[in-house]
């Protein structure tokens, strides 16, 4: 029963209960929620294992049709559709690396989700402060699963604790990784991973957007009863740093120290500039082998005489004519649409505010980079009398304060950093509705 468990805590979204996204039918799949990718790229060829499976409530589910149209969707769209198809028994995991972004994008869905990972035992710190980070930053629990004692014990005690670097990696995954990762599927109906076709030319060129496990086995038992969703098999690396930098995403340390791809500390390293983000995992073996706000309260009374004298001012900004004005009837009719005609961006300002005049410049040319690509803009001025209804209604915390209203749905997106530069307002919007 999704309902019964505690639903995540984001502040930097709002997407009220009545406008849940709707989602194609598992089956048939032939709308669009939001605007497409662009052209399909190439599917994987089969790798031996059957795209119709055969177990329980995947049974006769075309999943080799079902990945050619999500191979078209956003990350969003098929995160959304992948907890309306499988709920509780679908779970996101989560290395510690920048396979965060999941998390983030799965956030933006609006609905519960769970998140598991593998606490190997040999871990960076880094990467356990970013658990904790993003259990606390997302209001989740994160479900660690560790290997088995005595076969960890077993394995040291006979080979020592870097075997792997005589005899490969693949007994020591196996102990500390595989074993208990096959345990925690034998609980699930579904998956979801962060693989992505750029991570390693040699063994991650094909990598459906939904497939049927072609090794795990789910809690039904046998082939065919675990489906594994790659949301970002087409994204580059660049597109996912893109957008956890402007979403304001905790990540590992260790990428600010040159990693990039992040296992366990032994088996970890810094990578070059231009080298592929795989070469820093079990670089002693070929690459075929290496996969596994605003506060009236805090001011004193001269503050407080000064705050009243700039929002006394008549100056406005956003006045080219590019930015559509909205009184509080306009924002709230926004607000409560129940499926948004158009994308728009929307700015909740005052003109006194010295960070809102710093930003004037950069929204503008905002407009005209994406005006023409479907985006319309608008501001509300949500100082003075219309501050208490602007937190109320609006998430209002600080100014400026930035919200997204996607096209095709309910709600909005708030942009949850302080960037607001023309190219990450860019990347902010086609992050949530697809590429313009």
């Amino acid at each position: 029963r999704l309902d019964s468990r505690p639903r995540p805590r984001w502040p930097f979204f709002r997407f009220p209960a009545s406008m849940s996204m709707s989602v194609l039918s598992p089956v048939s799949c032939v709308a669009s929620l939001v605007t497409s990718r662009g052209a399909a790229p190439k599917r994987a060829q089969s790798r031996g294992v059957s795209t119709r499976a055969t177990a329980g409530k995947n049974a006769g589910i075309d999943f080799e049709a079902l990945d050619a149209t999500m191979q078209q969707q956003t990350v969003v769209q098929i995160l959304d559709q992948a907890l309306d198809m499988y709920g509780e028994d679908l779970a996101i995991a989560f290395s510690g690396a920048e396979d965060v972004a999941l998390i983030q994008y799965a956030a933006l869905t609006g609905k519960p989700f769970r998140v598991f990972s593998l606490d190997t035992g040999r871990l960076n710190p880094e990467t356990y402060q970013l658990f904790d980070d993003v259990e606390k930053h997302f209001g989740i629990k994160i479900e660690f699963t560790f290997p088995d004692e005595q076969q960890v014990t077993d394995l040291v005690n006979e080979k020592g604790m870097f075997s792997f670097l005589q005899d490969g990696h693949k007994e020591c995954c196996g102990v500390r990784k595989v074993k208990p990762l096959r345990k925690k599927l034998r609980t699930l109906k579904a998956w979801v991973t962060g693989q992505r076709k750029d991570q390693s030319p040699g063994t991650r060129a094909a990598v459906p957007a939904i497939q049927v496990d072609p090794v795990f086995e789910g809690k039904e038992g046998g082939a065919g009863s675990l489906v594994k969703f790659n949301p970002l098999t087409n994204a580059s690396s660049q597109e996912v740093w893109d957008f956890l930098r402007v979403m304001g995403t905790p990540v590992n340390k260790l990428h600010g120290m040159g990693y990039v791809s992040i296992g366990c500390a032994p088996c970890t390293r810094a990578v070059l500039p231009g080298q592929q983000e795989r070469e820093g995992r079990w670089w002693w073996e070929d690459s075929a082998s290496k996969e596994c706000g605003l506060h009236s309260g805090n001011m004193t009374e001269e503050e407080r005489l000064t705050q009243d004298a700039r929002e006394a001012t008549d100056a406005d900004i956003f006045v080219d004519g590019s930015v559509l004005a909205l009184d509080r009837s306009g924002m709230d009719a926004l607000l409560r649409e129940k499926t948004h005609a158009e994308t728009t961006l929307a700015v909740l300002y005052a003109p006194w505010c010295p960070f809102c005049q710093a930003m004037q410049g950069s929204f503008l040319t905002s407009t005209a980079s994406l005006a023409p690509k479907g985006v319309n803009f608008v501001k509300f001025r949500a100082d003075g009398d219309e501050k208490e209804w602007a937190k109320e209604n609006a998430s209002l915390n600080s100014f400026p304060t930035i919200l997204l209203f996607p096209k095709g749905r309910s709600g909005y997106v708030k942009l949850p950093s302080e960037r607001r530069d023309p190219e990450s307002l860019e990347i902010f919007v086609s992050s949530i509705v697809g590429k313009l």
